[in-house]
């Protein structure tokens, strides 16, 4: 597969901002979703204002996208909050951006995208679960889920359907104040994940070479995962 045009949702900062610059970089056409426009000039790229959160619009924007070969879901937030201080309303937030717009996003496209297209959306190391996350830990599973389920549909066509799921990574999620009292722990290796490392992880799930990888969830965590 020679992929050459790839949807990139949350595009205009972040892990996905990072993400269309490594596309870009390697000689993709780029086209971004975001609410924000982002600081990205390229003849390659083009920007989509949309609410992903909105059903409606979102059908519009994908309604005027066109063919592409990959689909990469990176838009997402966090909440936090203990049991006793959970708010439904959160809750509904988060699974709304990371599990139906996911949905939204992937049965629209999955029908287009040709032999060997792919999708990867941008989970959590979360999804493993966490004390104060439980909501977003929810959503991020049900990611997972939504992933193994989806490859087990599109491997007749050799379409992979991965998770890539970050630790705790040097993006403005991590200093967001609705975070709360949750702070982001340190993984062993002494620093934060960062950006581009996430983006150079998910250019392999896109690329040829990956072909034979779907239905999985991949730690990028700096250890954290191991810390017991």
């Amino acid at each position: 597969m020679t992929a050459r045009r790839a949807l990139v949702t949350g595009a205009s900062s972040g892990i996905g901002a990072a993400i269309v610059q490594r596309l870009l970089a390697e000689g993709w056409s780029v086209v971004g979703f975001s609410r924000s426009r982002p600081a990205i000039a390229h003849a390659a790229f083009s920007a989509v204002g949309v609410d992903l959160a909105d059903p409606e619009a979102l059908a519009g924007a994908l309604g005027g996208l066109g063919e592409v070969d990959a689909l990469v879901h990176a838009a997402g937030f966090m909440r936090t909050g203990t049991l006793e201080t959970l708010r439904l309303a959160d809750g509904q937030a988060m699974w709304r951006l990371h599990v139906e717009a996911a949905t939204q996003l992937a049965q629209h496209l999955a029908p287009r995208l040709p032999a060997g297209g792919r999708i990867v959306l941008i989970g959590s190391r979360i999804a493993l679960g966490a004390p104060g996350r439980s909501q977003y830990a929810a959503a991020k599973a049900a990611m997972v889920g939504l992933a193994r389920s989806w490859a087990a549909e599109l491997a007749p066509r050799c379409i992979t359907v991965n998770v890539v799921a970050p630790g705790a990574t040097d993006t403005p999620m991590l200093r967001d104040p609705a975070r709360g009292g949750v702070v982001p722990k340190l993984p062993p290796i002494g620093r934060f994940v960062s950006p581009e490392e996430v983006a150079a992880l998910t250019l392999f799930l896109l690329s040829d070479a990956a072909g034979a990888i779907t239905g999985q969830q991949i730690l990028i965590d700096g250890g954290a995962s191991l810390a017991t």
